[in-house]
Order: structure tokens, then C-alpha cells, then sequence
């Protein structure tokens, strides 16, 4: 089943208002940046916004957080304090989730946000996300995880705890009331 990945006129420009004002409130995320750039951007991609729209829909407060030069693009995350409220629960993939034999979780981290249309962050998006403030204090977030370390059968999160960043290791079928993800999603 195909899902329409627009948004009506006026959810578009509800949006665009909410994502403004927060961008507006922390210059401290993206010094030297300017909104208009941004929505310039965003009003050529149509699926971005809607991207945008659901991680705003399940409680991740995107903001602009740095802007990359050699791809010409802005880096727009999840930035609630703690990891999003509609997203939590998950284990980390659908091969996690289908592992599972009983008390299966609602769905997986990965599976989520490709539905979405955005990423999960990597460890190094995620540290320079809590250069930018302090970010899951009481939650933890899956994080991208390499190849090998995903063959074993684990999966990387991090938090904020004692003043630090925190990367750990977990099995990818697990899930906790406190863990979800956080996304990111390149314009």
C-alpha cells in the first residue's frame, strides 16, 4: 500500500512555523545560518518536509544543527531533550524484531525510520548533537551500527549520563520503555 508523503498547504505551513520559532530560539544550534536558506530548501523537497512532519509528529523537535559544506546540505535532528516519546520501545532492525519469540515489540528502530524517511544518527552525529547541549539524560537512543558489529548481534545506543557521552552495546532484539532514536535528515 502506497502512502501520500505531502502535506496539505496548511499542515506545510503549520510546520514551517513551528520549525521557524525553534530555529529562531536556539542560534546556539546553527550559528551563521539563516532560516530563509532553510526553507528555500525545504519548499524544493516536498518528502523532506514530510520527513520533518513525523519527526515532529512523534516527539523528536527537529532543528537545524550544522550545515555541510561538501554536500552542500543542512543537518536537521531530533532535538528533544530526551529520545522521542513515539518512538521508543523498538528493537534495533526487522531481523532483531523477527528474532524475537515472544514479547515482540511494536516494530524496530531501523524499520521506523526508513518509513519515515530518515536516518538514524551515526555515534559521530550523536556526539556532535550533545556538543549542542545535553540530550538524553534519562533515556537512551539506537544508533547507527556498523556492519560487523550488527552481524554479532548487537546494536550501539548512547545516552548522557555523569557529565558524558556514553556508547554501549546492547543485543538488537532488545527494547526498553526509555530507548528509541533519534533521526536525522540531510536538505
Amino acid at each position: 500500500m502506497k502512502t501520500d508523503k505531502t502535506l496539505s498547504a496548511e499542515k506545510a505551513e503549520q510546520l514551517l512555523s513551528r520549525l521557524k520559532t525553534r530555529f529562531s530560539e536556539n542560534m546556539h544550534r546553527h550559528k551563521g545560518l539563516e532560516w530563509n536558506d532553510v526553507t528555500d530548501k525545504l519548499r524544493k523537497d516536498k518528502s523532506k518536509l514530510h520527513s520533518l512532519y513525523e519527526m515532529e509528529r512523534t516527539g523528536g523537535e527537529p532543528d537545524v544543527i550544522g550545515f555541510d559544506k561538501k554536500s552542500d546540505q543542512f543537518l536537521i535532528a531530533d532535538c528533544a531533550a530526551e529520545t522521542p516519546s513515539g518512538r521508543r520501545s523498538l528493537c534495533y532492525d526487522e531481523p532483531a524484531l523477527n528474532e524475537r519469540k515472544e514479547h515482540k515489540p511494536a516494530g524496530s528502530a531501523l524499520g521506523m525510520a526508513a518509513a519515515m524517511g530518515i536516518e538514524l544518527m551515526t555515534e559521530a552525529e550523536y556526539r556532535f548533537l550533545q556538543s549542542h547541549g545535553k540530550f538524553d539524560t534519562k533515556t537512551s537512543s539506537w544508533l547507527q551500527t556498523p556492519v560487523d558489529i550488527r552481524k554479532a548481534g548487537g546494536a550501539l545506543f548512547g545516552d548522557f549520563r555523569y557529565g558524558q557521552v556514553f556508547v554501549y552495546h546492547n543485543g538488537a532484539q532488545s527494547y526498553y520503555a526509555s530507548r528509541g532514536f533519534r533521526g536525522i535528515v540531510r536538505l
